[in-house]
């Protein structure tokens, strides 16, 4: 820039807009821009009309800023400058007679705070930015919000973001042109935003990043603009004709060309007002931009980008509202339950009772199953209860068997010890009680699993409980929980007494008389059937083995035919060794006899050898004298652990009795508790709880000295109910009465001229010839 443009334009003026351009619809963006801001990230975030500012490090992005606002407020330097995206909302306000400040900023971190001095917003900038990203070129996703108001603008949302990066400098990641790139993308692709690709003209403009990145995010350029800067330092003899036109890269809004002051401009504090005088003479003694002074200029940036952001708001005010008006829906919800604040004793002591009989009432409504919010995916409140005393506590109980830790020779030894010194002549009660009350024993364990179940289950739905009031105060919901914990608790003792009670009841009283009790006779008459039918199936098998079959090996014949034995004799041989052995033994008898006897079908060994006796000479059961008898005769010591050895007849049916008679009298228990349990659950733990918790709340809660500490409210509520109370209170009715029909004549161009006469229902489109 030379000095004598400097000398001749020093006392020119930032152009102050004769007519500002968007004046309705812009400055409603801005103050969405400003209440959606901090109305919490929980809530589907609306996209709203924005210029997105892109460009590579070095490309002039902050020199178009500084010459759209008419002030330096922006961080200089070498390396990546802008490390935050900075959100910049421009406000045209007419300037007030007798007012010393017209223009000043203000910081959305900083509300209600003022800066007149534009070189102190360009150090909060600075000092934000430190505060969020560090000192080491480290960078941030986190917005910094900047409004600026001044007669000298016109309306307008542009953001700022971080320049295109290729080297990572100090601190930053080794994947920074990544994370820059993802960052700009974040934006640009987003439907209701502009982009502002800006790239130098003192470089390969076909490989231009921003354009790159504005052809990824807007395919057919529909949303693109295109800026090229640092027109005035190109090599001489060429020019940007061809990129201005749309020639090489075309976009839909066009393209426009600006000059930025140099670092040496900069140095030497050369105010914006001189540069854009120098731009100016620039571009209207340069033979090939003078001819095309529509598409050059920063005014006509300005003017261009408020025209173009106007119209693309109106394009997107439907869709919008309707998004809003979804939002506020959510908003009036989520305000309902923040409430009012809480000022007297009786506002507080009337929130307080209503949210305990609402809290009483959902509880009661879950466990009963007349829940609002009742789940179709899955079993929940008092289901999972009833599901729990039926399909868990009661199967659970009837696939029990009772003599499943029984052997018979437990039975046996029970019998026996109850015998005493002689033999019992029938089957004693003794062993028949002591077994049975063991077996009912074991049904405590099951029945306070069931209770501890159901109080689980009672604790899950106090939690799922939900009163929206309660997200208000969060003491207030631990004091409810402690309480709802400890109330659950005492209603556990008492059915735990009663389940302890029923067992014991059941233990201590066996009733013999219960009509539903086989008792001894049928139990007799069972066993005496199931022994002749053991005993027929032995002699069955007798049978078999003198016929030449062995059981369980099929039809294969083993006769000897040199000593054929009669099935007659066996039978009786067999017959007369079953008192010996018992009817449980017979089988493991046979087979023993049929082991021993591979070579002869005589009587086994056990018994003696008939033919070794005849041939040695000795008369069968004859004792040989040849042998010496022993003096005396000494006695074995008993084992200190005796157990009977050998099962007898009798004894083999005493056991089938007494397993008959207790798993009769099990059965009955069995029956009283399935059904006696459930009952004592719910009726002292879970109709108590329902009954009695509002009057448990009532009394420990409902005190006027708790008031203040029971109902404190979260520390970030009051500022979400103020942020709320701003949605809700705007004005979103821009209707058709608001907008007008046609936009002001601000330029007699062909661009210009394209949005004036075509309507603003219809997509806006830019000719880019000369």
């Amino acid at each position: 820039m030379g000095e004598k443009a400097m000398e001749v334009h020093s006392s020119a003026t930032t152009p102050r807009p004769s007519m500002t351009f968007g004046s309705s619809l812009i400055p409603m963006i801005n103050k969405l821009q400003d209440i959606l801001a901090p109305v919490g990230s929980d809530r589907p975030q609306i996209s709203l009309p924005q210029v997105a500012v892109v460009g590579s490090q070095s490309s002039g992005k902050s020199s178009v800023l500084e010459a759209l606002v008419g002030r330096d407020f922006l961080p200089r330097g070498r390396d990546i400058c802008t490390r935050r995206p900075l959100v910049l909302m421009l406000e045209n306000r007419a300037a007030v007679p007798g007012d010393e400040h017209t223009e000043w900023g203000e910081f959305r971190h900083l509300p209600g705070k003022r800066f007149y001095d534009f070189s102190a917003i360009r150090h909060e900038i600075q000092a934000e930015t430190d505060r969020e990203a560090g000192l080491n070129k480290r960078v941030s996703d986190k917005q910094i919000r900047l409004k600026i108001i001044s007669p000298n603008v016109l309306n307008m949302t542009l953001v700022d973001l971080p320049g295109i990066t290729k080297v990572p400098v100090g601190d930053q990641p080794r994947d920074i042109e990544a994370m820059v790139r993802k960052m700009i993308m974040g934006y640009i692709i987003q439907q209701n935003c502009i982009i502002l690709a800006v790239s130098p003209a003192n470089s390969d403009l076909a490989t231009s990043d921003a354009l790159q990145m504005a052809r990824e995010a807007d395919a057919t350029g529909f949303r693109t603009i295109g800026v090229i800067t640092k027109l005035d330092i190109m090599d001489r003899g060429t020019d940007a004709l061809d990129f201005l036109l749309g020639k090489i890269i075309p976009l839909q809004l066009g393209y426009v060309g600006v000059v930025n002051r140099s670092q040496e401009d900069i140095n030497r504090n050369c105010g914006i007002a001189a540069a854009l005088a120098y731009e100016e003479k620039f571009f209207n003694r340069h033979l090939v931009y003078s001819k095309l002074l529509d598409h050059c200029g920063m005014p006509q940036l300005a003017r261009k980008l408020n025209q173009i952001l106007e119209q693309h708001i109106r394009r997107v005010l439907p869709d919008l509202k309707a998004r809003l008006n979804s939002q506020m829906v959510s908003v009036l919800k989520e305000l309902q339950a923040y409430g009012l604040p809480l000022e007297s004793k009786m506002d507080q002591g009337m929130i307080l009772l209503n949210i305990l009989t609402k809290y009483c009432e959902a509880y009661a409504a879950m466990v009963e199953g007349k829940s609002q919010e009742m789940s179709t995916k899955e079993l929940s409140g008092g289901a999972r209860i009833h599901y729990i005393l039926q399909s868990i506590f009661v199967k659970s109980l009837e696939g029990v068997d009772p003599s499943d830790d029984l052997t018979d020779d437990d039975i046996r030894t029970a019998i026996q010890n109850a015998s005493g010194a002689k033999n019992a002549l029938f089957v004693p009660e003794v062993p028949f009680e002591i077994l049975v009350r063991r077996q009912i024993a074991r049904l405590l364990d099951p029945s306070c699993q069931c209770l501890r179940f159901v109080y689980d289950e009672l604790v899950k739905i106090s939690h799922d409980c939900a009163v929206i009031e309660l997200q208000r105060f969060p003491v207030l919901r631990k004091h409810m929980d402690e309480i709802m914990i400890n109330f659950l608790r005492e209603g556990v003792k008492p059915a735990q007494r009663m389940i302890e009670n029923l067992i014991e009841m059941e233990v201590d009283c066996i009733n013999t008389s219960h009509p539903c009790f086989i008792g001894g006779k049928k139990a007799s008459e069972l066993a005496m059937q199931e022994l002749k039918a053991q005993q027929t199936s032995i002699t069955v098998q007798a049978k078999t083995v003198m016929n030449g079959i062995l059981p369980y090996q099929g039809s294969r014949p083993q006769l000897n035919k040199e000593n054929p034995v009669s099935s007659g004799k066996l039978i009786s041989t067999i017959s007369k060794h079953s008192a010996t052995f018992g009817i449980l033994k017979l089988l493991d008898f046979v087979n023993m006899f049929l082991v021993r006897s591979t070579k002869t079908w005589g009587i086994p060994s056990v018994f003696g050898n008939r033919t070794s006796a005849a041939q040695s000479g000795t008369p069968f059961g004859e004792q040989r004298h040849s042998e010496s008898m022993p003096s005396t005769i000494n006695l074995r010591e008993p084992p200190s652990i005796l157990r009977p050895v050998e099962t007898t007849e009798n004894e083999a049916a005493e056991i089938i009795v007494t397993k008959s008679l207790l798993k009769s009298y099990y059965d009955i228990v069995r029956k009283n508790i399935q059904d006696l349990v459930p009952k004592a659950i719910m009726h002292f733990l879970v109709n108590s709880t329902i009954k009695n918790l509002q009057t448990g709340f009532i009394q420990k809660l409902y005190r006027e000295n708790l008031f203040e500490e029971l109902l404190k409210e979260h520390d970030e509520l009051d500022s979400k109910r103020k942020c709320d109370q701003k949605f809700i209170g705007t004005d979103f009715s821009v209707g058709p009465s608001r907008i007008p029909s046609t936009l002001p004549h601000l330029h007699k161009t062909s661009e210009v001229s394209q949005f004036t006469h075509h309507s603003f229902s219809m997509p806006y489109t830019t000719d880019t010839t000369a």
